[in-house]
Parts: structure tokens; C-alpha cells; sequence
């Protein structure tokens, strides 16, 4: 497949601590390395100055008249990606998590159509993610893995990483349709039990460097099992198209 045109999606929500660095760094290893991938930030509502500070250093930003969540921040990616004729859509997270040296692995599956999705995984065997997340965080992971198995038939190990490679065909299906809520272990079911294949990659990832993640320690019992009901719906309503 065609992995000429990459595009990095940035959702941002209050980002001001962690955006202007995770760009430049962005930048940066396009200079050194010659590489070319672009990257939008989608400032979805930011109450701070994350919107200001992007302007200001000439990052290409799509401003979002409210919050949507991070469902419809990074359907906005998508939907950029595809008026623009990228061939890869690549989500990376703006609070210094991600490491853009690890975007080529992630390229590689789908530039070899071995995969149209690939995920960037700290728990498969290749991973060297030092960071694992919390030990409750990665209980809850591995139960969203097993609802996931058991809906597709097919394991994912990293069922939330935000750092996923996504082929043309699958740039077009979530510049459709994209969950508002708990989008990544979601989309990883429907596009399974939509026959795509699908693959993890093993990246590594860095603690947030500032700000406040959008799921909260109170909320992980209610998100983990809201999580585990609309993958059963959600996926039910994909296998009956």
C-alpha cells in the first residue's frame, strides 16, 4: 500500500504544557532523519492557551468552536486526512507520550499490506515501553482485550493506545463513522469483525509529561464497563451490515 502522504493527528484539550514540544520534536526528526510527515493539532475547545501558543509557532491547527471529546477531535483528523489525500493517518497524543522515531514501525505493516491498521502496543513481546500505565489501568486493559476476543475472535493486547496507523481504506470508514466515547478499544473491535487486519506493533512510551489525562482514576470502574458494553453493541451493529 501507499505510505507516501502521512499525516499525524494531534488531538489537544488543554495542552498547553506539552504542545509546542511535542511539535518541535515532531520537526525536528524531520530534519534529522528526512522524513516528511505532516501534522495537525485538532484543538478541541482548549480553555487554556494551547490554541494561542500553536499560532504563534506556526503549527498547523484546526480550532474546534467547542469541546467534542476525543471521539470527534480525532474524527476531525481523519476527516482532514481524507479531503487531503493522505495515504496514512497516524493518531499521536499531544501530551509528550509518543515518540515519533517509532512512526516508521508503524508505517512498515501497511507500506508491506500485511495490515490496514496498526497499533502501537507496550505489551507485546518487541515492545521497550518502560511505562506499562497503572497496575489497575492495566487490569482494566486486559479485560477490555478479553471482551474484545471474544466479539472479533482476535486479541488485542493494547486495546486503549492512542498511537495507531491508519491504511486509506481505513481513513475513509472513521472519516464516517467514529464512537465519540472510548473510541480506541471500540474501533479496534468494529474494524475487526469488519474483516481489516489489524496489527501491534511494539513502541515505546513515555508518563504524560504535564496536564491531566481525560480518565480520571474515580471513573475507571464506570469507563472499563461502559467500554465493555459498547464494544458488544457497537460491534453487534457492524456484523449486521
Amino acid at each position: 500500500m501507499r505510505t507516501d502522504k502521512v499525516l499525524l493527528i494531534i488531538p489537544a484539550y488543554n495542552e498547553e504544557e506539552n504542545i509546542i514540544s511535542t511539535c518541535n520534536k515532531i520537526r525536528s526528526y524531520n530534519e534529522n532523519f528526512g522524513t516528511n510527515y505532516d501534522f495537525v493539532v485538532i484543538n478541541d475547545g482548549s480553555k487554556d492557551s494551547t490554541s494561542a501558543l500553536c499560532h504563534e509557532n506556526n503549527v498547523k491547527i484546526i480550532d474546534l468552536v467547542e469541546n467534542l471529546g476525543i471521539g470527534g477531535a480525532v474524527q476531525t483528523g481523519y476527516k482532514y486526512a481524507l479531503e487531503n489525500g493522505y495515504d496514512v493517518a497516524i493518531q499521536f497524543d499531544g501530551d509528550g507520550q509518543h515518540d515519533v522515531s517509532y512512526v516508521k514501525k508503524l508505517l512498515e505493516p501497511i507500506k508491506n499490506d500485511e495490515a490496514d491498521f496498526v497499533i502501537g502496543s507496550r505489551f507485546v513481546k518487541d515492545s521497550e515501553s518502560a511505562f506499562k500505565s497503572s497496575f489497575m489501568r492495566r487490569v482494566g486493559i486486559n479485560i477490555i482485550s478479553f471482551a474484545v476476543k471474544i466479539v472479533s475472535g482476535k486479541k488485542i493486547f493494547d486495546t486503549t493506545s492512542g498511537f495507531r496507523a491508519a491504511s486509506r481504506k481505513i481513513i475513509e470508514l472513521f472519516a464516517k463513522s467514529y464512537p465519540t466515547e472510548y473510541p480506541e478499544p471500540i474501533t479496534n473491535a468494529e474494524i475487526l469483525c469488519l474483516g481489516y487486519k489489524v496489527k501491534e506493533v511494539g513502541v515505546s512510551m513515555e508518563e504524560r509529561v504535564g496536564g491531566v489525562s481525560s480518565i480520571r482514576a474515580w471513573k475507571s470502574v464506570y469507563y472499563m464497563i461502559n467500554v465493555i458494553l459498547s464494544i458488544l453493541i457497537c460491534s453487534s451493529k457492524r456484523k449486521r451490515k
